[in-house]
Formats: structure tokens, C-alpha cells, sequence
């Protein structure tokens, strides 16, 4: 067996050997990752790295049985290797009845150029550079007295997947990021923030001294937290924390979820689900965006689509297994590795912004919490009950008065999900992302 400089040919090849040993179906992806990374405390270099990454997968179908092996090797010459031993294990395994690849029609013809892979590399002088104004700026911030240390990092990672189906496609992407957290105040009266930012192009990236700068103000803005009462509040999200209600909200909708009966949402597709007026969107062709692609994880055409339109739940996420298990047609929304079959997740997930500032959500408020920090995972994807802990800050007369520690916020999903208000600033930073969100009616359990 030859070597292979191209990825797409290296698995056509592991397809085709894999379809003249016997199996009815195969396809086969290959992710091939470069990173670098630089981290540094208090001035001094803690680490600089440098790291390549080459995973390879097989699946092979026979009838309804699937199995698949993976690789690290380069080496094509071990892809005969790989083909014995994935048709002995799918004849083993038990049947799935769910399984196979996508039909030639469901496939995508086009790969839109997404902008999805930044033409130049940061040197690891730029990583520090950058890491090293973060951290400066923070350590500036008056009343900051300690540092976690500051990141930065970049990554190239490209995805190639061949199918006997006919797919064959791949691209590439990269991000860029900055991290830095500190310490504010003296001895047990100490309290930790942090700032951060991500994207696809480097040229994208907040400045290092702006991230620092609100990293340090953070965590002073925190001295003196106190606890409260238990009161049943508006609480709003901070977008650092908002966008896990987004989490949420596509962890109910997935497709395995709904099949196996386990989500609070599964009653709820064409019914309201949040208020009118709001809808969630998912994007895969968003122009640099952190989770765009030209097709999802099974080669299928993605393409944008409203998940809830004026407040009414649109669709599920589906990947083929879990539409043929709900005799649906999938949407595009598959994501897989190379050592386990495919599974739906969502690409660019966003809550579309509202007509409020966030100041002007806040101000609306007599007594609330301003939630910035949540922990715990209290959270039931069956029934939707919600409890984490929480930090923040106290809403008193419409203003942020004082910072709150040691406190749970507790509800339902389903119940918040209809109380919740979007705000106007939407960042998009991680590809599932939501403004600052206000819902009514919670529960905030202190001392």
C-alpha cells in the first residue's frame, strides 16, 4: 500500500479496501491538529508548546452491524491492518438497526468558503507578547494582589472524511485565544476573575491590555461579597453564563435524547417554549465562525435554520441515526471523532438579541441577583429541574449594589425558558453563544 500525501485519497483507499474485504458500507475520517500555547505567572514562563496531533477512523457497515477502529500512525502501509480488524469486529457485534451512511441526495454537493482557517501562524514571541501585556494589565489594576497566570494559544486543526456513498470533502480551521485570571484583596478576604477571549482569525482577538484590564476589575469588584436571604427574584445572566441556558436548551432538543424519551422537551416540538418574540438560531455557515463547517460529520448539507422561531420550538438536532430511530430526515447537525460513531450537536447556536440594553434590563429590577459566576451541575435534562451555585452581584433599585457569594439560584427549565428576555449585546465567542438574559420568577437560596 502506498503513502499518502493527500488526506482524501489516503481514505478513499482505507474505503475502498474496506469495501472489497466485505463491508457493505465504510467511510472513514481523518483529524489532523497542530497547536501552540504559551503560559506564563508573575512575569516568568511556565510552559511553551508545542503539540501535532493525526487521529485516523474506520467504520465498516455489515448490514446492520457497525464497528470502527482508529490510528495515530502516519503510515499507510498499517491500513490493511486497520480493514482486518474492523470487518472481524462488526461481524461480532450486535445488530444496530439505526446505522448506515447518508443517501447520495442527503449529500452535500458545495463547501461554501466559510473563512474557517487563518493564513498565518503566530510566532511563540506573539504568544507571549500577548500573554504578557494581559497579565501586565491586570497586575495594574489597583487592589489586584495576586496572579493565576495569562494564555495564549493557537491551534490549526483540518477534518477530511471520504464515504462509499460518493462524499468525499475537507477543510480546515484555527483559532486563536487569551486567558488571564488574578486575585484581589489579602488573606481570607481574597477573590479570584478572570477575562478571556477566542477567535478564528487572529486579527478577531480583543486586545490583550483590554482582557487584562477587565480580568483585574473583576476581581476586585468582588471584595466584600456577602450572602442573602432566600428570595424568589428576577435573576439575570451575565453572557459569560448565559449562554449555558443555550446548553441546555440543545441537550433537550438532541436527537438520542428525544428517541430515548429522557428530555423535559420532548412533548414540545411545534409548541411554545419560550416567548413570543424570540427565536434561537443555528448557523454553520456563519463567516468565522468558532463552529462553522461546510458539512456536518456524516457529509450532509448544513444550512442555517431557526431552532425556535418566535418562541415556538422548530426542530430537533438530528444526525441519521437518531432521525431514522424517529423515522425523521436528519439535519445536518451530525459531529464525530474518529473512535466512535457520529452523534448530533449543534454548530452556531446563538439567542438572537433583543431591543433592551442590558443596563435597561438591569434597571427595570427593585431586588434581583446579576448572576456572573455559576458551578455545580445540578441541572436534570429529564425533568428540567435546575440548581447551581452561584456569584454575582445584587440588584438594588435597578443598579449593581454590592457582590453576592455562597448563594443557589433554582427553577425549572421549562418554566424559565417562558420568563426569559434577551438583551441587545450578543458577543459571539465560543459558537453557542447569548446576550445578558433576564428571567423572572427564580428562587436564590442563601443563608
Amino acid at each position: 500500500m502506498p503513502k499518502f500525501l493527500d488526506p482524501l485519497a489516503l481514505l478513499g483507499d482505507l474505503v475502498s479496501r474496506a469495501r472489497q474485504a466485505g463491508a457493505d458500507q465504510a467511510d472513514a475520517v481523518l483529524i489532523d491538529s497542530i497547536s501552540l500555547s504559551h503560559a506564563r505567572r508573575l512575569g516568568l514562563l511556565e510552559k511553551l508548546e508545542r503539540a501535532e496531533a493525526f487521529n485516523l477512523g474506520l467504520r465498516v457497515i455489515l448490514g446492520k452491524r457497525q464497528a470502527i477502529v482508529s490510528a495515530n500512525d502516519r503510515d499507510a502501509d498499517h491500513g490493511r491492518e486497520l480493514v482486518g480488524r474492523v470487518i472481524a469486529m462488526a461481524r461480532s457485534v450486535p445488530e444496530d438497526p439505526y446505522c448506515g451512511l447518508a443517501d447520495p441526495a442527503e449529500l452535500a454537493k458545495q463547501f461554501p468558503d466559510l473563512e474557517l482557517a487563518d493564513p498565518v501562524e503566530p510566532t511563540p514571541a506573539l504568544l507571549a507578547e500577548r500573554a504578557g501585556v494581559a497579565e501586565e494589565a491586570a497586575l495594574a489594576i489597583k487592589g489586584v494582589t495576586n496572579s493565576e497566570g495569562a494564555q495564549a494559544g493557537w491551534s490549526r486543526n483540518r477534518m477530511a472524511l471520504v464515504g462509499s456513498n460518493g462524499f468525499a470533502g475537507t477543510y480546515a480551521a484555527t483559532g486563536h485565544a487569551i486567558a488571564v485570571a488574578v486575585l484581589a484583596g489579602n488573606g481570607t478576604t481574597m477573590e479570584r476573575d478572570d477575562d478571556w477571549d477566542s477567535a478564528v482569525f487572529g486579527a478577531d482577538l480583543k486586545s490583550p491590555s483590554a482582557i487584562g484590564r477587565k480580568a483585574g476589575e473583576r476581581a476586585v469588584r468582588r471584595l466584600g461579597a456577602r450572602k442573602m436571604p432566600t428570595a424568589k427574584v428576577p435573576v439575570v445572566f451575565d453572557p459569560r453564563v448565559s449562554s449555558s441556558l443555550l446548553r441546555h436548551l440543545s441537550g433537550a432538543i438532541s436527537g438520542p435524547s428525544i428517541a430515548r424519551g429522557t428530555s423535559f422537551l420532548k412533548d414540545k416540538l411545534g409548541q411554545p417554549v419560550l416567548p413570543r418574540g424570540i427565536t434561537v438560531v443555528d448557523d454553520p455557515h456563519m463567516m468565522r465562525g468558532h463552529r462553522s463547517a461546510p458539512f456536518d460529520g456524516e457529509g450532509v448539507a448544513t444550512a442555517r435554520r431557526d431552532v425556535v422561531a418566535d418562541g415556538v420550538l422548530q426542530t430537533w438536532l438530528l444526525d441519521l441515526a437518531s432521525a431514522r430511530q424517529l423515522r425523521l430526515k436528519t439535519t445536518g447537525h451530525a459531529r464525530r471523532g474518529t473512535s466512535a460513531p457520529p452523534g448530533p450537536a449543534p454548530a452556531n447556536l446563538y439567542l438572537v438579541p433583543g431591543a433592551l440594553t442590558a443596563q435597561e434590563l438591569v434597571g427595570e429590577i427593585a431586588s434581583g441577583f446579576y448572576v456572573t459566576e455559576l458551578m455545580g451541575m445540578g441541572v436534570s435534562g429529564v425533568t428540567g429541574d435546575y440548581s447551581r451555585g452561584a456569584a454575582g452581584f445584587w440588584i438594588d433599585n435597578g443598579v449593581l449594589a454590592f457582590p453576592v457569594s455562597e448563594v443557589t439560584v433554582a427553577g425549572n427549565l421549562k418554566d424559565m425558558f417562558l420568563h426569559l428576555t434577551p438583551a441587545s449585546d450578543l458577543e459571539f465567542r465560543t459558537g453557542i453563544d447569548a446576550p445578558t438574559v433576564r428571567i423572572d420568577g427564580m428562587t436564590v437560596a442563601g443563608a
